[in-house]
């Protein structure tokens, strides 16, 4: 079971180095730290977040812990059917958690905040609001297990609720009573005892089989793989809701069961609750495994089966496809309980012609009636927006044409919605923005109105200029918007919560160039906003750091862009150019308008985090940030189907940039990126002689590990072969001849970039001669999380990118 319990900490690192010349063995080495100032930033307290309760009087400031010591990742984790799970408290792995570990409360009215005492080293996760705004629920970490905790707003004081009996494998733990006198808590059963012995020799082997049964299987990460995972699934993941009132004694809702989620409905009266059941699978994980989906009363006892769904390992591959049957069920949050769900009325599969692909189906209480349908779609049911009685706006979206339609319906009477609006969206420039909702009486998000019938709407406000984001009102007839509020120019303001009826007092949260981001309360008729807090400038080492929109043309004529940072004190007329890291990520686009989208951030306040490329700031290097490497599908044809090309020149047109600008030297740049920028990264140095260097971390290499598609390339292996050979560095691992530098997280969690890719790539590398060196960081997944890795990390990057690029000779 090693690969799927780590139990102990591994040596303190490993690695896997060839220098120039001959490769060398494994060499011990213990984590490094990076050169000042990076760790005194890393080591800085991080800044509060916070929410607006639904009574709009109070902010929850929740302080967050800083980056965990390595010991905290090498606590035991499994790995089960998708999920990373800790066993010590059945609550998802230390990797996936982000602790927080305090919490007070800010009156919206102003004065000073309230801290609510806690333990001592107290930390917990998943805060909530009850209902009324009087209380926030908590799940506390206890050395057992995750105890589940009520903060009261008005003393400050909070108690446990439970034992450290709360079962939050699976998300999501608890859900609140829509009158907050209780919640419903997914609980460990009673008696469980010890988890399974899977130590034990096998009794056989593993079989699996596919008698002509097409069943294609995408890059799913942590899977089952044998009995003693099913056991262990079944230990960790089993679940008794319990119905636990804030003063009173708890009670448990019917027999334990695997649960993957449970709700009550806004009526306080009904359970919505999804379970899964064998048979297992060891292709897909636990969302697509056998499912009931039914709706339970307060005593447990089921009313109504809403769908019992079949093993879905068998959705077809194009990011459109989905399985038949009733998905995305939820309670309608503005009825007492009325059930809202989507079924595909093409199978599933979007290579079907269809003019319908979507029914939206309502079925009200009792559930004696048949389901009612809502709405058809031509695309594939993306959500929908409840407002009262008679308005609700459901989304659809198609994948291949990056197309959107919002319709509006009338609940009331059901049948043909009208088009709101359609759009690409990618489109940044004409994003319209989405509803404003807050939670109802009940807790339910419901679309707020303004008092003249139109709905109120924020977004973004992307322009060439930048983001300036906005409140407004449309019209819900015409699809008219008026702009009500727009964030001034030179700031980055965007609205956290409307205050009262006429939608004139909000709850921001602004930013500038220089200015942290910090919350106030403005009034749309007074001049300037009063602050609510004073968060520091959690960096100060990098407040003389500049930064600037770099716009340029690639060669086919898309307009490209991207944001160069210089360090603090840098004179371009008197220290003349700079080695420079160009640190992107490529993306797919169908529309050339669209992907040549310009958008400044000279308005927001940048400050790195975790392993950050920014860090390379405080060494003398320039930072070309986000470059664009548009992927544009044309005349037909799939973007990927010119790849390298595409790639090629928006590498080139970008390095020509920063050379004309006369901050960069053309023989002193690197290149790199994380994940899908890994890939890119590679490729850059396979197919150009540009760069005198790449980082690449946490990459994939070799397309045919993933043959069922990859990022936006949908189809398979089989069905665009040349591509998948054609995109894959490996495939071209004797043409780098630049150093490269490969990262990638020993537990990688994200679909597709298995480690083995690096590894194997790696391999490729050195026996074609290149010049490679390759870390493997402990217990890290995708994103790196201990403050050991993070910095060791940093270090690495540092040093090599200063061997290769800073102080390498000329070539």
């Amino acid at each position: 079971m090693r690969r799927r319990l780590l139990g102990r900490a591994l040596p303190a690192f490993v690695l896997i180095a060839a220098l120039a010349g001959p490769a060398l063995a494994q060499e011990a080495l213990t984590y490094q730290q990076p050169p000042a100032p990076i760790a005194d930033i890393l080591d800085a307290r991080p800044t509060p977040t916070a929410s607006l309760s639904p009574d709009r009087a109070t902010l929850a400031l929740y302080d967050r812990a800083n980056l965990p010591p390595i010991a905290e990742l090498a606590e035991p984790m499994l790995r089960l059917a998708g999920y990373r799970i800790n066993p010590r408290n059945n609550g998802p792995a230390n990797s996936r958690v982000a602790w927080l570990t305090g919490l007070s409360f800010q009156p919206v009215a102003g004065g000073p905040a309230r801290a609510v005492q806690l333990p001592a080293g107290a930390r917990f996760m998943s805060p909530s609001w009850s209902p009324d705004g009087r209380s926030v629920a908590l799940l506390m970490d206890a050395p057992t297990g995750l105890e589940l905790w009520v903060a009261d707003v008005a003393s400050g004081a909070a108690r446990k609720l439970t034992d450290a009996r709360v079962n939050a494998a699976a998300g999501g733990a608890f859900d609140w009573a829509p009158d907050s006198s209780a919640l419903l808590v997914r609980m460990v059963p009673d008696g469980r005892g010890a988890a399974p012995d899977v130590s034990r020799p096998p009794s056989g082997p593993i079989v699996e089989e596919s008698l002509g049964r097409t069943a294609p299987a995408r890059t799913y990460q942590d899977l089952l793989s044998n009995a003693g995972d099913e056991a262990l699934f079944d230990h960790y993941f089993t679940s008794q809701l319990t119905y636990v009132p804030l003063n009173g004694r708890a009670r448990t809702l019917g027999e334990p069961a695997v649960h993957l989620g449970a709700g009550i409905s806004p009526d306080g009266r009904h359970v919505l609750r999804t379970a899964v059941k064998r048979p297992y699978s060891y292709v897909v994980p636990a969302g697509l495994f056998p499912t009931e989906i039914s709706v339970l009363d307060l005593q447990g006892r089921e009313l109504h089966r809403v769908a019992d769904l079949p093993l879905r390992d068998n959705i077809p591959t194009p990011f459109d496809a989905v399985a038949p049957g009733p998905r995305s069920v939820q309670w309608r949050s503005d009825a007492p309980a009325t059930l809202v769900w989507a079924e595909a009325q093409d199978g599933g599969d979007p290579r079907t012609e269809a003019e319908v692909r979507d029914r939206v189906f309502l079925q009200a209480a009792p559930f004696t009636d048949a389901p009612t349908p809502l709405v058809d779609l031509k695309e594939r049911y993306a959500g929908v927006t409840w407002g009262d009685a008679d308005t609700a706006v459901v989304n659809s979206r198609w994948f291949n044409t990056r197309h959107e339609t919002r319709l509006v319906v009338d609940p009331s009477n059901p049948g043909e919605g009208r088009v709101l609006l359609e759009r690409n969206y990618q489109d940044r420039y004409n994003n319209p923005g989405f509803p404003v909702t807050e939670p109802n009486a009940a807790g339910f998000p419901v679309m707020r109105f303004a008092g003249d019938g139109r709905v109120l709407m924020t977004g973004p406000g992307a322009t060439r200029e930048g983001e300036y984001p906005f409140l407004a009102a449309m019209d819900l007839t015409t699809g008219e918007s008026e702009r009500l509020w727009t964030s001034a120019t030179g700031d980055y303001e965007s609205v956290v919560g409307i205050l009262d009826d006429d939608a004139r007092r909000l709850v921001t949260r602004r930013e500038t160039r220089n200015d942290p981001p910090n919350l106030y309360v403005r009034n749309l008729d007074a001049q300037a906003p009063d602050a609510l807090t004073t968060f520091p400038d959690p960096a100060p080492q990098l407040a003389g750091v500049t930064r600037q929109l770099v716009t340029y043309t690639r060669a086919d004529g898309v307009p490209l862009s991207g944001t160069l940072y210089l360090p603090a004190g840098y004179d371009k007329d008197r220290d003349g150019p700079l080695p420079l890291v160009m640190w992107a990520y490529p993306a797919e686009f169908t529309d050339a308008a669209v992907a040549g989208q310009v958008v400044d951030t000279a308005n927001r306040f940048v400050r790195p985090g975790g392993s950050s490329h920014l860090f390379l700031l405080t060494q003398g290097y320039a930072v070309l940030d986000d470059p664009s490497m548009p992927i544009i599908g044309r005349d037909g044809a799939e973007p990927n189907d010119t790849y390298i090309e595409q790639l090629k020149a928006s590498a080139e047109a970008a390095v020509n940039a920063v050379v004309e600008m006369g901050v960069a030297d053309r023989d002193r740049i690197a290149v790199g990126g994380h994940s899908y920028g890994a890939f890119m990264t590679a490729n850059l140095l396979a197919h150009t002689d540009l760069f005198r260097t790449g980082i690449a971390r946490s990459g994939a290499y070799n397309r045919t590990l993933t043959p069922f598609g990859f990022q936006a390339e949908q189809r398979t292996y089989w069905e665009a072969t040349d591509t998948y050979t054609e995109m894959s560095p490996f495939t071209y691992a004797n043409r780098v001849n630049e150093p490269i530098l490969l990262i990638h997280g020993e537990a990688d969690d994200n679909s597709g970039t298995f480690p083995v890719q690096s590894e194997r790539f790696y391999a490729a590398l050195k026996g074609n001669g290149a010049n490679v060196r390759y870390v493997v960081l402990p217990l890290e997944a995708h994103g790196y999380r201990a403050r050991e890795s993070v910095g060791h990390t940093l270090w690495e990057m540092t040093r090599w990118l200063d061997q290769h690029v800073k102080n390498a000779p000329a070539r």
